[in-house]
C-alpha cells in the first residue's frame, strides 16, 4: 500500500491518468463534499462490494482523515490488490491544500 498527498493526487488526475477514487466515509459525509469523480463505498459496504473492485486498477481509498482510508487500503492490500493508495490527511487534507473551495467539517 503506497500513501498519496492531497497535491501529487492532484497532479495524477489533472494529467489524465486513470485511478478510480473510492470515498469511504458514510453516505451523508460524502453528501457534504466530495473529490470530483470519486465514488461513495461506505466503509462498512466494503465487503458486500469487493467484487467491483478490480484488484489490478489503481484505487486510491479516501475518508475524512486518511484513518478509515488507511485500514481500508490495508485491508485491500492484504487481499491481493496491487495498486492501492491512501489519499493522506484526506477530504480535510484536500480542501485545505487543493481545493479551498470545498466545503469543510
Amino acid at each position: 500500500m503506497q500513501t498519496v498527498s492531497p497535491i501529487d493526487l492532484a497532479q495524477v488526475l489533472s494529467s489524465g491518468q486513470s485511478h478510480r477514487l473510492v470515498d469511504v466515509r458514510d453516505p451523508w459525509e460524502f453528501d457534504l463534499c466530495r473529490i470530483a469523480g470519486s465514488e461513495n463505498i461506505p466503509m462498512g459496504e466494503l465487503l458486500g462490494r469487493l467484487d467491483s473492485l478490480s484488484k489490478e486498477d489503481p484505487i486510491v481509498v479516501i475518508c475524512h482523515h486518511g484513518m478509515r482510508s488507511q485500514q481500508v487500503a490495508a485491508y485491500l492490500d492484504s487481499l491481493g490488490y496491487s495498486n492501492i493508495m491512501n489519499l493522506e490527511g484526506g477530504v480535510d487534507a484536500w480542501s485545505r491544500v487543493v481545493d479551498p473551495e470545498m466545503p469543510q467539517y
